[in-house]
């Protein structure tokens, strides 16, 4: 058999392999090293490809992908440096439980740590933020080293769906020649054994516990974050109104815009009404009960924090998430199964008693303020995104940015009759690579949003590349306050010294002449009216569409404070 032949059969089985494992998307970064994998991912008729320039954008997009669909990614780059950037996308692909699949294509190894050109030591190059690390054998055609191939594949597709599900790296060595055999046949026996991946079950005392726990007749509370099983949701909404405990829902949740009837226990303004020490002290729970990730807000996170001498369950399939230190018992278990088992000899559904009346009470009442304050407030960042939020159509794709607008969120997301499908990089709540992420979430879709702060969007320019070369349709929101409008609301902005310099950093832009470079439509507007008339030019537009929203940095802080003061002042003069 001939070298040819031989690096064919080797690669072919490689790319085979993955598609009967289940992957039906790679997003490739040319470069030489990489040629036999890139001809072959683009030659299987059942793999979507998708050509990325820039790695760093690419491993993002593959990130934003994996994180919409739930399934594995497929990244492909050249060796060296290249490798490098994919670093910060596997990362947060780690911290937020996304499944991808990196290959990274290497010099042979006689090639390795002797000075041969675009060499670098790829051999747990992303360290312990991959599940699993392999570095393969070169090319042969040696019967056990493809069989070998197979099964590392096929694991490596399982480890990445395996909860919590990650990232996990192939290291592929490839000496020269790099021409595969074209075309390539692919096998018509699309089918491989059974990994046998489940669900994690709960156990009977799991069962028990939360049941008598339910059944206590104590004030118990519900907090959900972002939750990997899309059916969990439906069920956490069944035991809230079963036994009429509130739920707290992050707008990660889903759970705030699925679009359903209405929850009667939902509770959509918890991060406005717990700043204020009086209502805390009135709604301490005898018990939580949190599902998912940790939530975005700071002050939810600090009302739990302060919370002593209760039982508090942490039901997480993926594992322990608990930066407070506050579970009592950390349960990793499928959250669907445990909640089925608890309603299997379904209650009597309790009627809402003065605990969850409570709870409804202050929420109603935050968020008939916020909607009879907001309209009189001065333009600002709030302002802007609650426009926003009640503009989008049903059956929309929200990507958030962090810092800043992930907040607004928060703030100003209530309870929605449509489905708006919200995501966020909330795995280590970054601000790099966020326009990459939501066009790779959108890639699939349909009616796609972004909403991002100036300078995250600077970070990340040339994911805008991607829209014009995927056909990507999205309508990005840049809510520009020229700099790092956070640093105005944390402790930094008390000290004058050096604040604008190290922490505000105006940067000055706009970013009309970038959007055009990638042949986007491009808006700006400075108030409330243009923003109004702008959302509805968009309907006409298709493509890449920026409007770009000026704000103050200065004036956004007095603003967002000027609204906490008026809900506190009115609800502690009505109680």
């Amino acid at each position: 058999m001939n070298w040819k032949t031989v690096l064919t059969v080797y690669v072919k089985t490689i790319v085979e392999s993955l598609y009967q494992a289940g992957v039906r998307d790679a997003v490739i970064s040319p470069g030489s090293r990489s040629t036999p994998l890139a001809y072959l991912f683009a030659e299987h008729p059942d793999i979507q490809t998708h050509v990325v320039i820039d790695e760093r954008s690419a491993a993002f997009f593959a990130m934003g992908m994996a994180k919409k669909s739930s399934h594995p990614v497929v990244l492909l780059c050249t060796s060296g440096s290249a490798a490098a950037n994919y670093y910060p996308a596997i990362v947060e692909a780690k911290y937020a439980r996304v499944p991808l699949i990196a290959l990274t294509a290497d010099r042979p190894h006689e090639l390795r740590e002797v000075g041969a050109p675009q060499a670098i030591d790829q051999t747990h190059l992303y360290g312990k933020h991959v599940k699993w690390f392999v570095d393969l054998p070169q090319p042969s055609n040696q019967s056990n080293t493809i069989s070998y191939l197979r099964q590392t594949c096929y694991k490596a597709f399982d480890l990445s769906q395996q909860f919590p599900k990650g990232p996990v790296h192939l290291n592929v060595p490839l000496p020269e020649p790099l021409i595969p055999e074209l075309p390539v046949e692919f096998s018509k026996d699309q089918s491989r054994n059974s990994s046998g991946i489940g669900r994690t079950f709960p156990t009977s005392s799991m069962v028990r516990e939360l049941s008598s726990l339910l059944n206590s007749n104590q004030n118990g509370l519900i907090i959900v974050g972002e939750i990997a099983d899309e059916k969990a949701a439906d069920w956490i909404v069944d035991l809230s109104e079963t036994y009429q405990l509130p739920i707290l829902a992050d707008p990660l949740s889903q759970l705030r815009s699925n679009g359903d009837s209405p929850i009667q226990t939902l509770i959509d303004a918890y991060d406005t009404f717990l700043r204020f020490k009086e209502v805390q002290n009135e709604v301490r729970p005898d018990f939580v009960i949190r599902f998912g990730s940790m939530p975005v807000s700071k002050f939810l996170c600090q009302f739990m924090e302060e919370l002593e001498s209760i039982r508090f369950i942490v039901i997480d399939e993926g594992g322990h998430r608990d930066p407070i230190h506050k579970a009592t018992d950390t349960w990793a278990v499928n959250e669907s199964l445990l909640i089925k088992e608890v309603l299997q000899d379904r209650p009597t559904p309790q009627k809402p008693g003065k605990w969850a009346k409570k709870w409804l009470h202050y929420n109603q009442q935050t968020r008939m303020l916020i909607e009879e304050k907001s309209p009189l407030l001065k333009w600002n960042e709030g302002k802007a995104v609650h426009t926003i939020l009640n503009y989008l159509p049903d059956q929309s794709l929200l990507y958030v940015g962090n810092s800043m607008p992930i907040r607004d969120v928060d703030t100003f997301l209530s309870k929605q009759p449509k489905r708006v499908h919200v995501l966020a990089n909330r795995g280590t709540n970054g601000i790099d690579g966020v326009v990459s992420s939501a066009l790779g979430a959108s890639a699939k879709n349909t009616s796609n949003y972004l909403l991002i702060g100036d300078l995250s969007f600077y970070h990340d320019l040339n994911g805008l590349l991607i829209s014009q070369m995927e056909g990507i349709d999205i309508t990005i929101f840049v809510l520009n306050n020229n700099g790092g409008g956070i640093f105005s609301f944390l402790p930094q902005s008390n000290e004058p010294y050096h604040f604008e310099k190290l922490f505000g950093t105006p940067a000055n832009l706009t970013f009309e002449h970038a959007v055009q470079m990638y042949k986007g439509f491009y808006t700006k507007v400075i108030n409330e009216a243009e923003l109004e008339e702008a959302l509805k030019s968009l309907y006409t537009k298709q493509g890449l569409k920026v409007v770009e929203i000026m704000t103050n940095r200065e004036e956004n802080v007095v603003i967002h404070r000027e609204l906490w003061n008026f809900v506190s002042r009115e609800m502690m003069g009505n109680e």
